[in-house]
């Protein structure tokens, strides 16, 4: 027998947290989905994790990133070539108050 978790209230509550408006019939059938979902979580805590170490990513990834390298900068003429509006060597932007 399946323990419920969540009341048609509870997901009331969600919906109106999320700002969503729910129908009668999706109250139902979300009371359902969410109680289904938090079964399985139930069955995942029943997996003896005693001797497996934490891990933070699914991957055994490092620091990918490249070094960083400098390089010369691009000329400004270049850099502005497509601005619609420039002062000297400056992006010119609308005042924001």
């Amino acid at each position: 027998m399946k323990r419920r978790y969540l009341s048609k209230k509870n997901v009331e509550h969600i919906a109106w947290l999320a700002h969503i408006e729910l129908s009668k019939k999706e109250k139902t059938l979300f009371t359902k989905q969410f109680n289904d979902i938090l079964e399985y979580f139930k069955k995942i805590d029943e997996i003896d994790t005693e001797n497996v170490q934490p891990t933070y990513h699914v991957l055994d990834l490092k620091n990918v990133y490249r070094e960083d390298e400098a390089t010369p900068s691009m000329p400004i003429k270049e850099a502005l070539k497509n601005v619609p509006k420039k002062e000297k060597k400056f992006v010119k932007a609308p005042r924001i108050v």
